[in-house]
């Protein structure tokens, strides 16, 4: 047995959420400065972390999910100045892009993904027959705010519950349908450009939780599951404002309408940085 499927398998016995609300809480408490600060270093060294572009706080980072959930100083992240460009939603690498079946089906390495699973909600899956979809994976190193790929009004968001695998190599080689059954938040957006859009922001054991940035709502701390809708009052985003952030993980998921003729201009394995170009393209006119 590989070390990789051993490994698999010791996550399946644990309790994943428990352990990550635990975790959690370990990670934002206030411990001793000199703590935090040497268990930030031990991590910054461990995985190569840029600090030169961290918005810094002039006392250091109080907690150690204050550090991992850093903003950046301004000017470190550029959109794309092309208005038709849906330009990544975070920091990472491109895990798999392409185009969906007629059946809403999309392939992540290897495996087949329903997005009626992946969005929880068949109807709205329906809209993405034959459209585009794009995964970022964020690794440990990585910013882990998320952005809009696209200039819209925020008109849902459904939060799917689920459990909490890796979202690293160990869970992609060895989870079947992981990305459908870790907690996620899917968040819907129309865009005058490029359609209806859907960025589901996919959790991973750790921490385990994620926060909008626009509401109060966070997963894997009690929250009810379901649909927060803002279609009385639409929340306006432009390319590259924030969305929400990621407490430890994990992957970002984008959703394009088959009306959105897009050019696309990253490729599987490709490092992106939030705000460059995915693709280039936009809604049928004809």
């Amino acid at each position: 047995m590989s070390a990789s499927r051993l490994a698999a398998q010791t996550v399946r016995a644990l309790p994943r959420k428990r352990l990550s609300r635990a975790l959690g809480r370990l990670a934002a408490s206030a411990a001793p400065q000199s703590w935090v600060d040497a268990a930030i270093s031990a991590f910054v060294k461990a995985y190569d972390v840029d600090l030169s572009e961290v918005d810094m706080p002039p006392d250091g980072f109080r907690t150690f999910d204050d550090f991992f959930t850093r903003k950046l100083i301004t000017g470190a992240r550029l959109v794309d100045g092309n208005p038709r460009a849906l330009v990544s939603p975070a920091d990472g690498r491109i895990e798999d892009l392409g185009r969906l079946t007629a059946g809403a089906e999309l392939l992540v390495k290897g495996q087949t993904y329903s997005a009626a699973d992946l969005i929880g909600d068949p109807d709205a899956a329906a809209l993405y027959e034959g459209g585009h979809y794009f995964i970022v994976y964020l690794s440990p190193r990585d910013y882990h705010r998320v952005h809009a790929p696209t200039s819209g009004a925020v008109q849902y968001v459904r939060y799917v519950p689920g459990t909490l695998f890796p979202v690293n190599r160990i869970g992609t080689d060895h989870i079947p349908q992981l990305f459908a059954r870790n907690e996620r938040l899917a968040i819907v957006q129309e865009s005058v450009v490029h359609g209806v859009v859907t960025t589901i922001m996919v959790g991973a054991i750790g921490v385990g939780r994620i926060g909008l940035s626009f509401d109060d709502l966070q997963t894997n701390r009690g929250d009810a599951p379901g649909v927060r809708s803002y279609a009385d009052s639409p929340i306006a985003l432009d390319r590259g404002e924030e969305l929400g952030v990621f407490h430890m993980g994990s992957t970002a998921i984008v959703m394009t309408p088959p009306a959105c003729e897009l050019e696309v201009a990253s490729e599987a394995g490709a490092s992106v940085r939030m705000g460059e170009a995915m693709a280039i393209g936009g809604l049928d006119e004809r």
